[in-house]
């Protein structure tokens, strides 16, 4: 009866999700049961995720951005992320711990998975972002940030690195702790 078959989470991930999420066993169910009707194969497709993630970005390019995302939360890659990977997702980008959201963050910015971050990755996840943001904000953007390439030499100044260097977990969660402005450069906070 509790095993994935049946239709309701099994005990195991939902133990698991009560322990590393903020979320309530009652929550845990609704969100599975939802998932479970959106996603009858218990999992969500890169193309599917992109299309969901799309629709909070209207008027923007999102699925560069999307993509990078998927990557982030797809810990086993499979090209897919299961009913766990999805709730991780949901916790770490809307009520998880700053720590934890910052880990996120590297992951997201990591794209090689190598454990370090260069500013070639900078660049990648910049140039995504500004995908995201609409034409007609672009504009209010201060001068020194308002090209995906300023964007990356400014953060990457933070980070005080050299072209060549590469920046480790660690240091990425200290620097951004430590650096509102830097905090604010690795994300696209929508303005409305």
């Amino acid at each position: 009866m509790g095993n994935s078959k049946s239709g309701a989470v099994s005990k195991e991930i939902l133990e698991d999700l009560k322990l590393n999420t903020k979320f309530s066993e009652t929550e845990i169910v609704q969100w599975y049961e939802n998932f479970k009707k959106q996603c009858p194969t218990g999992r969500i497709s890169k193309q599917e995720f992109q299309s969901i993630y799309s629709k909070f970005f209207p008027e923007s390019d999102a699925n560069t951005y999307a993509q990078h995302v998927f990557r982030s939360f797809d810990t086993n890659d499979d090209g897919t992320l299961d009913f766990k990977e999805y709730i991780i997702a949901l916790h770490m980008t809307s009520t998880g711990k700053t720590t934890s959201k910052l880990e996120w963050a590297f992951s997201l910015y990591d794209v090689d998975k190598n454990g370090y971050i260069t500013k070639s990755e900078v660049s990648e996840i910049c140039s995504a972002i500004f995908k995201l943001i609409p034409k007609d904000e672009v504009g209010d953007l201060p001068e020194d940030e308002n090209t995906p390439e300023k964007r990356t030499n400014k953060l990457w100044e933070i980070f005080q690195k050299g072209e060549k260097d590469r920046v480790a977990e660690g240091e990425f969660i200290q620097v951004l702790l430590e650096n509102e402005e830097a905090l604010r450069l690795i994300q696209y906070e929508p303005s409305k």
